[in-house]
C-alpha cells in the first residue's frame, strides 16, 4: 500500500531537474532536448514561487496572529524578485 494518494503523483526530488538536465546534455539528442527542457522555465518559476510562499506561510501566520495592525502590505514580487 502506498502512502501517496492515487490521484496525486509523488513530487520530484529537489535535485531532479538538475539530474535530468545532465542526462539530457549527455544524450545524443541533446541539441533537440536541452532547448525543449528550457521551454519549461515558466513552469519552474511557478513552482519556485509557490515553494517560497508555502515556506513563508508559518511566519506570515505568526505575524498575523500577533495582533499587530498592518494596514499596508508588501507585494510578494518585491520580496521574491521579478519573474524572468
Amino acid at each position: 500500500m502506498s502512502a501517496q494518494p492515487d490521484q496525486a503523483p509523488a513530487p520530484p526530488a529537489p535535485a531532479a531537474a538538475a539530474q535530468l538536465l545532465a542526462q539530457l546534455r549527455a544524450d545524443r539528442r541533446a541539441d533537440t532536448w536541452v532547448p525543449a527542457f528550457y521551454s519549461l522555465t515558466p513552469l519552474h518559476d511557478v513552482v519556485r514561487t509557490w515553494q517560497l510562499r508555502v515556506a513563508a506561510a508559518p511566519a506570515v501566520d505568526a505575524y498575523m496572529d500577533s495582533g499587530r495592525d498592518e494596514s499596508g502590505f508588501v507585494d510578494l514580487d518585491d520580496v521574491l524578485g521579478t519573474r524572468r
